[in-house]
């Protein structure tokens, strides 16, 4: 018979060795799937994972990999620190969207006016409304004990109104001819960018780095990562410590929203450059699957974002050069968090068959 046994502390080997392990078997069943597809399974998980790195046109893929990984690691490094501590915030796309539509109403309220103040108030703006997005769910969580994946969950359909709403509405072009969408707002962020315009980057990636270092740091260095830690592992000795679990909870929930407001500003001021119907692309939620596949740690979310944001340019270049549906796309980033969590009990169990275990 094949048993769980129960390990007396996580395997080391297994913590590092299940990312790896989950990605090769997505690239396996996601052969099968594209051969079921008529596709050369080969020639496809090469174009999706290889030619964005290696191909002839890598000089130009390889810049897009930061702007397409930058909000899906602001995110998912916002993400991390609520579900070490055991906050489950699953809305982040709709702090996203917020974030968004804040700050393009900062930036289109100064409209035509140029300004090197403009930006950083967008900046902020964009923080303070995935903030507050994400104080509903949190709120209601210390105040009333909901359960805050549903709010979280329920409040990113009310946000994708609310972006339709803005679209259509308050901030539409005056000069669009009747289309939905807001002005082109890109010219703040070209304005006050240092980084290489020729390049496509914008100061999203900056931050996404920022982000990465800050959240090290807090983590390994600050008592504030010692008690997100301590309320995840064991939340009976973190009210011993003298946590505030309702405190770290609004803290979690802020930070996350705030970042997740972030990475919405950085895309509708960067390579958006509009409030549109169809603005979010879903990094809310595949920034979930980053935030799992780092191991909820600053450094693995970078590597993670990375190999995601190489998905999303390779399953573009399949789509454009084999002809591969969006969906299959979809399909295969979804098995990655399928297989991660699948091949994770390996970290907390052994496998038994028989008389034999796997170590």
């Amino acid at each position: 018979m094949i048993t769980l046994e129960k390990r007396p502390q996580p395997s080391r080997f297994w913590v590092f060795a299940t990312p790896v392990l989950a990605v090769v078997l997505t690239m396996l069943c996601g052969g099968l799937l594209f051969a079921a597809l008529g596709q050369n399974p080969f020639e496809t998980i090469r174009t999706i994972f290889l030619d964005p790195l290696f191909s002839e046109f890598a000089w130009f893929y390889r810049p897009q990999l930061l702007i397409k990984g930058a909000p899906l690691v602001l995110i998912a490094i916002g993400l991390s620190f609520g579900f070490r501590a055991g906050i489950w915030n699953i809305g982040a796309e709709g702090q996203y969207i917020i974030g968004a539509i804040f700050g393009a109403a900062v930036g289109l309220a100064f409209y035509p006016m140029e300004n090197f103040i403009i930006f950083p108030l967008m900046i902020l703006a964009g923080a303070v409304g995935g903030f507050l997005w994400a104080m509903i769910p949190g709120i209601l969580r210390v105040r009333f004990g909901t359960n805050e994946i549903l709010v979280s969950l329920m409040l990113v359909y009310v946000a994708e109104q609310l972006l339709a709403s803005m679209a259509l509405g308050a901030l539409r072009n005056p000069d669009g001819m009747g289309f939905p969408g807001s002005r082109n707002l890109a010219q703040y962020d070209s304005a006050t960018s240092w980084i290489s315009q020729s390049a496509g980057l914008h100061w999203g990636v900056a931050f996404a780095f920022i982000a990465v270092i800050c959240a090290y740091v807090a983590l390994s260095r600050h008592i504030f990562g010692f008690n997100v830690r301590l309320s995840g592992q064991s939340p009976r000795a973190a009210r011993f410590a003298g946590v505030n679990p309702s405190r770290l909870i609004l803290i979690c929930m802020g930070m996350s929203g705030a970042l997740a407001g972030l990475a919405g500003l950085f895309e509708v001021s960067g390579p958006a450059g509009q409030i549109s119907i169809d603005f979010n692309v879903g990094y809310g939620f595949t920034a979930i699957i980053v935030a799992f596949l780092g191991r909820l740690h600053p450094v693995g979310i970078l590597l993670a974002g990375g190999l995601m944001a190489l998905t999303y340019i390779g399953g573009e270049i399949a789509q454009s050069n084999l002809g591969l549906p969006i969906a299959a796309i979809q399909i295969l980033q979804g098995m990655l968090l399928f297989f991660l969590l699948a091949v994770d009990v390996l970290t907390n169990y052994r496998v038994r068959l028989g008389k034999r275990g796997i170590a």
